[in-house]
């Protein structure tokens, strides 16, 4: 089944796509919230920047306006720790009261690393002290023990594509395991349509997540077989109606044709009468043929004669039918033209000679019959690579655009003329036309160049 890799891979390029677009997501997501929480704002710059704009007056220790108002906008506080006394020398006016105002080496070492008394606190360096600026305790988190190991450091990126290769394996074998019961339920509904599409009968078990599907493919193979069914006998009983008609009329046919002939030739009958006796004859025998075109068409349209093929050589074949038809005397409007190369003496294909001839013999009686003037018939083979051509082409009357494109493309046709009940080209084409499909081979019908009607078999060396 070659559905079932292509919807496997189909299914694997889904789940990668997927799984590539949301890490690039994540990792664009991530970069983005690091730089807006990062690079915007530092609050250990804050305290770098606070300290250095301290002063000492006259009045005491103050800052500028400016860091003032950052501090006040931060809602933060801010106070300086003398070097010597580790007592509190300034302060901002929104110090909470909770913050000590004496401190030891102890206290100091934890504010810088934590927190005082819950605010965190961040640290800059003054002319005659420590700088502490704390925030709302709801304002930062610190990681009050930072100490990595260096080689963990060194070796995250090759650990993180490790992480990640092992993460994509196991989301595929994840992803694998709980498609496999879906692909395995898929492999008998796509056996079960191609076996749909060639007719035969199918039975898929109904159950998994495409039992209904299942249920309904069964009962389309069940329809199926029973319309394929009533259809084989309805040909079987038309093909055998057909047969039996045709063997029923053969005999007081012949018996028709047979008094029919004795009257023709009788001398006790006006010669009217005798014109009409031989009517009555040839008509007999036209209808004879189109039971006996008929009976063979049904055969061969459902496969009910037997085709014996061997290795003929098709410039024999159409010599024989030609020299046949010149030996039987026709009318002198009628004359035939070998246009076969002189150097071509040989064309073998793979034919049965009697139902070849037959076909060629029908192109031949077409143009005898469908020419009411007289014409010259044109009877070649070409031998064209890997393919036999046969023609048969006339000088007659031919036939409009319309009819041949009809008689190319129309399986089962019968063309009448107007003005009389005569056939212009009806069973005679069609049995070539089977005939031709059974060599596997196919018919061309067109204009002829020298102005009547063309008909090429094209059968297969």
């Amino acid at each position: 089944m070659k559905s079932i890799p292509k919807l496997i891979r189909r299914f694997v390029g889904i789940m990668t796509l997927s799984i590539l677009i949301l890490v690039i997501l994540n990792v664009l997501f991530f970069a983005f919230v690091f730089v807006r929480n990062t690079s915007a704002f530092s609050p250990w710059d804050m305290a770098d920047r606070t300290a250095d704009s301290l002063e000492l007056t006259e009045e005491g220790y103050s800052i500028s306006d400016q860091a003032a108002a950052k501090l006040k906008e931060e809602n933060a506080w801010a106070i300086l720790i003398d070097n010597d006394t580790r007592q509190v020398l300034w302060q901002t006016d929104n110090l909470p009261d909770s913050i000590p105002m004496q401190y030891t080496l102890s206290d100091i070492a934890r504010l810088v690393r934590g927190y005082v008394d819950g605010y965190p606190t961040f640290t800059g360096e003054a002319q005659s002290g420590l700088l502490v600026v704390g925030y709302p305790r709801d304002r930062f988190w610190k990681h009050t023990r930072a100490s990595w190991d260096y080689s963990f450091i060194a070796n995250l990126p090759r650990n993180t594509v490790i992480i990640l290769a092992v993460n994509l394996v196991i989301i595929f074998l994840i992803y694998a395991a709980a498609n496999s019961k879906l692909l395995r339920s898929i492999g008998p509904i796509t056996d079960g349509i191609q076996d749909l599409s060639r007719g035969c009968p199918v039975c898929i078990k109904e159950k998994g997540i495409f039992c209904e599907l299942a249920e309904k493919i069964n009962k389309t193979s069940e329809i199926l077989q029973i319309q394929a069914e009533q259809l084989r006998r309805k040909e079987t009983a038309r093909a055998n109606w057909i047969a039996g008609v045709s063997h029923d009329i053969r005999t007081p046919l012949s018996m028709i044709m047979g008094y029919a002939g004795q009257l023709e030739n009788s001398k006790n009958l006006t010669e009217d009468q005798c014109r009409k006796a031989a009517v009555i004859v040839k008509q007999s025998k036209r209808m004879k043929d189109l039971i006996s075109d008929l009976n063979l068409a049904s055969k061969l349209e459902y496969d009910m004669q037997p085709l014996t093929m061997k290795r003929e050589n098709a410039v024999s074949i159409v010599r024989q039918v030609v020299v046949d038809y010149m030996n039987l005397n026709l009318d002198d409007r009628f004359s035939f033209e070998w246009k076969t190369a002189d150097t071509l003496s040989v064309c073998h294909i793979n034919a049965d000679k009697d139902l070849l001839k037959r076909a060629i013999s029908n192109l031949i009686q077409n143009s005898i019959s469908h020419n009411e003037n007289g014409c010259v018939i044109y009877a070649s083979v070409e031998d064209d690579d890997n393919v036999c051509r046969i023609c048969i082409e006339d000088s007659g009357m031919g036939a409009s655009d319309e009819q041949i494109d009809r008689l190319n493309h129309t399986p089962h046709y019968m063309v009448c003329d107007r003005n009389t009940a005569e056939q212009r080209h009806g069973l005679g084409l069609l049995i070539v036309k089977q005939i031709i499909k059974g060599h596997n081979g196919s018919v061309l019908i067109d204009h002829s160049e020298y102005g009547g009607f063309k008909v090429v078999l094209i059968i297969s060396k």
